[in-house]
């Protein structure tokens, strides 16, 4: 075994270890969205979460000698911008499809990260990766269940197109922002779903719109009076978040992006573990399954690299 497969190898599990800590703490943080949801907007939230997380960085930057200068700030910026509107098409999907649907969706990146690879890299990519992916994503569809409420038009289109910009986020984390501290792509990322959320209360300040009550109104609600609950939960967000996406960045930096999407896989077992721990939700055999063939991936990935 040559020493560059041994350093290969030891880079694809150091990204793997680093997903895996992003996939639990975002897994615990998500499951009290709905708390969130029930009495604020989408939009307060990220504005409010990135106001938190700028605070949170800049008293961390002295002590933890985080490097916020970026070398290149138009391919910051762009990445920051294309994995904020990735998210800006996810959320939005969510007031006219099933949470499942969209999800689901979202989670045709790694398929995007390969095509993208290939297509627009000319990077070769082995079947048993194109097979893992394949695994995983079927495994995905049977933890989600989508397509089983929701018609089939436009609406449909727009979580799969969140998966695509999410991917090309992806794959610009390593490709266009090589060399970038954590910390400058963590804040450009934070900044972006800040600036979305500034624009959309904006929006809904000047043109109000009618909003359902409770988690149902959690798009169309504008600027409330910030709770107890709202500013505690916003800053575990804030916080957790932070720690999470410095992972996952550093996990795309490790490795090439085409493997390291796989092992996103890991957040839907790890929200899983949290809803159960939570919320005591369990699992049905369908979404045990799927969570079956979503860690088979992972595996086939981590024995065919090593």
């Amino acid at each position: 075994m040559s020493m560059a497969m041994v350093i290969g190898g030891s880079r694809t599990l150091a990204a793997a270890g680093m997903i895996l800590v992003y996939a639990v703490v975002i897994g615990f943080t998500d499951n009290y969205v709905r708390l969130i949801a029930s009495e604020a907007g989408l939009w307060q939230f990220h504005a409010t979460r990135t106001a938190m997380a700028l605070v949170l960085i800049a008293l961390a930057a002295a002590p933890f000698g985080l490097k916020l200068r970026p070398i290149r700030p138009r391919a910051v910026l762009a990445r920051s911008l294309v994995h904020g509107t990735a998210m800006l098409f996810y959320f939005g999907s969510l007031a006219f499809l099933p949470v499942a649907q969209v999800a689901a969706g979202l989670f045709t990146a790694p398929i995007f990260v390969l095509l993208i690879s290939r297509f627009a890299f000319g990077r070769r990519i082995g079947p048993f990766r194109l097979v893992a992916v394949a695994i995983g994503f079927v495994g995905v569809l049977f933890v989600l269940g989508p397509g089983q409420e929701a018609p089939i038009g436009l609406a449909s289109i727009l979580p799969v197109f969140a998966g695509a910009l999410y991917a090309m986020g992806n794959i610009a984390t390593r490709d266009w922002c090589e060399g970038e501290s954590g910390a400058v792509l963590t804040l450009g990322f934070f900044l972006a779903l800040g600036f979305y959320g500034l624009v959309g209360m904006t929006v809904l300040a000047l043109w109000p719109l009618p909003v359902p009550a409770g988690e149902d109104g959690f798009i169309l609600r504008g600027i409330v009076v910030p709770s107890a609950t709202f500013l505690v939960w916003t800053f575990v967000q804030a916080a957790g978040s932070l720690v999470a996406v410095g992972a996952m960045v550093k996990g795309y930096q490790l490795a090439d992006a085409s493997r390291v999407s796989v092992f996103e896989y890991m957040v839907l077992p790890a929200a899983a573990m949290w809803g159960w721990a939570i919320w005591g939700e369990v699992l049905n055999a369908r979404a045990i399954f799927g969570v079956l063939l979503i860690f088979a991936a992972g595996t086939v990935i981590a024995l065919r690299n090593k």
